[in-house]
């Protein structure tokens, strides 16, 4: 069975075709460039099998982009859905108020944690976000500020300091603008992403997996200091489990 899973970010989305649960071709692209003529049809063009299901799933934060892809294809022979059409109840118990105020990504990032039944998901997003699932039940999470976002935020309101790529290593205060920046975004980071986990687990009396998602995954984990793996493709695989038990 091949069928394509698109995941909409607010800044970059993620189509994969997939064989079952297995990920074979995978294009990461500006989710802007989505609202560019004939740009989506393009990429998925890359992605055609003559075995493909004719039903393309997406999870999507950005309802703009969705609709636009929609549009794009209303007069073809595929249809297009987003993962909130469906009933996933019957796939994970989620304890919240309102479904609809929790971002796709994020249940079907639980979706696939659930696996591990208990689990805290730490996606380095546009925003920073902390997702628990206990017991095999969403429970709710946590939104913090976004790395990359933050310093493109920083450096936009202000006249003299510019944007910077991060570095894992700061050993003392700076001595110069770059230096400061980075001091201040890695140990202000290692801060609030310790306490929050701190704050989440302290009274949980099981063992939980810790899942680092997203463009700052990798660098963070040098920090976490409970340990901690990283899936970069816990999303597509969350989807993935949505497809094959709907469609």
């Amino acid at each position: 069975m091949y069928y394509i899973i698109g995941d909409i970010g607010n800044t970059s989305t993620r189509i994969c075709l997939l064989n079952k649960s297995k990920i074979l071709k995978s294009i990461i692209f500006d989710t802007k460039n989505i609202f560019l003529k004939g740009y989506i049809k393009k990429i998925l063009n890359k992605f055609f099998h003559k075995k493909l299901k004719k039903e393309i799933l997406f999870s999507s934060v950005v309802p703009l982009a969705f609709k636009k892809i929609k549009k794009n294809f209303k007069t073809s022979n595929f249809t297009i859905y987003e993962i909130k059409k469906f009933n996933l109840k019957k796939i994970i118990k989620i304890n919240i108020k309102n479904i609809k105020q929790l971002g796709s990504d994020r249940i079907v990032n639980s979706i696939e944690g659930k696996k591990f039944r208990n689990c805290l998901i730490i996606d380095f997003g546009t925003a920073t976000t902390f997702d628990i699932v206990k017991n095999g039940v969403y429970e709710g999470g946590v939104i913090a500020p976004g790395v990359k976002s933050s310093i493109k935020n920083l450096s936009q309101s202000t006249a003299l300091l510019p944007m910077f790529d991060l570095k894992n290593i700061q050993k003392s205060y700076g001595k110069n603008t770059i230096d400061a920046l980075n001091a201040g975004f890695i140990w202000g980071y290692d801060g609030l992403i310790n306490n929050i986990i701190n704050k989440i687990t302290k009274n949980w009396k099981m063992n939980y997996k810790i899942i680092l998602t997203g463009g700052y995954a990798n660098l963070f984990k040098k920090i976490i200091k409970k340990k901690s793996i990283i899936d970069q493709d816990i999303t597509i695989k969350g989807a993935s489990r949505v497809y094959r038990e709907f469609l």
